[in-house]
């Protein structure tokens, strides 16, 4: 349970694999920490059913992994929040419930779903971001993926275990995915790749069944899920920390412009985005919180 009085160390927005790697090392370097999470912990990757390239490990679930990390830092008794963070200054985070003191922030709240822009309607009834959350409610029913990388090439997968059939529909004329991902898509006879297509509509009354094309082609689904990338939402940081055209925070080495805040993962300018770099990330701005602290006090 976090102390409301508390002046912390190192308080990290996001839960993720960044976020919970930065309070693991920041607690086992004798910082008081505290995570604040909006929704629940562990970020995009708690829906992967098989993470392959996590060393250490030849295969384990998304949820395993979070699960195995989170214990660990409970273990160190860092306390976590479950509030939505609306905004921060140099020495301080707000939520919507509080101020918090802090002596360093870390930022660590990657990537937010992109949406197509006219599915807000059907979301719930048919439409879905998780097809390990939800796609046991379509068994032996038709449904379809949109999207072209890793994700999308996974959920089509996942999905053809439960679905009748599943339809995965990409703008472009190839994948975005691992030769691997793709070659076991083709090899899947429930799914039906449809490339150089969009969706333009859906359609349904209590809840989704059909979708247009662009090019007019109509299609009989009971579910949508859509896998079309992420990006990030910063919008509590305001004009503190600098961001580039695409949102991203302006980092080198998890330092930002402000001397005391720092990020980790996927919110920040970086050329691969992927569960160990964030992991490294999260140890690389746990220390130098750290070293900040020990400079400064």
């Amino acid at each position: 349970m976090m102390n409301e009085n508390k002046i912390y160390d190192c308080v990290i927005i996001g839960g993720g694999i960044a976020g919970l790697t930065s309070a693991l090392y920041a607690a086992r370097g004798g910082l008081s920490t505290l995570v604040i999470e909006e929704h629940q912990f562990g970020g995009q990757i708690i829906n992967a059913l098989n993470v392959l390239n996590y060393p250490g490990y030849i295969s384990i679930s998304g949820y395993d992994l979070i699960t195995n990390l989170s214990s660990q830092v409970k273990n160190m008794n860092v306390p976590f929040l479950y509030e939505t963070v609306v905004g921060i200054s140099k020495n301080s985070v707000v939520t919507n419930e509080r101020e918090i003191e802090a002596k360093t922030i870390i930022i660590a709240t990657g990537l937010k779903k992109n949406k197509l822009g006219f599915e807000d309607d059907y979301i719930g009834r048919g439409v879905s971001y998780c097809a390990t959350c939800d796609g046991n409610f379509f068994k032996g029913k038709n449904v379809a993926v949109v999207g072209g990388g890793n994700v999308a090439l996974e959920d089509a997968l996942y999905l053809a275990n439960v679905a009748s059939k599943v339809y995965l529909i990409h703008r472009r004329d190839s994948f975005r995915a691992d030769d691997f991902i793709i070659n076991k898509v083709y090899e899947n006879e429930k799914i039906e790749v449809l490339y150089n297509r969009e969706v333009s509509a859906l359609s349904g009354d209590d809840a989704l069944s059909s979708l247009t094309l662009d090019n007019g082609d109509e299609i009989e689904v009971a579910g949508l899920f859509i896998a079309v990338g992420a990006h990030p939402e910063l919008e509590f940081l305001g004009d503190l920390i600098k961001r580039d055209s695409s949102g991203y925070i302006i980092s080198e080495n998890t330092e930002t412009n402000i001397s005391n805040i720092f990020v980790a993962g996927d919110a920040r300018t970086k050329e691969l985005r992927q569960l160990i770099t964030a992991a490294s990330d999260g140890a690389i701005a746990a220390n130098k919180c750290i070293n900040y602290i020990n400079l400064n006090s």
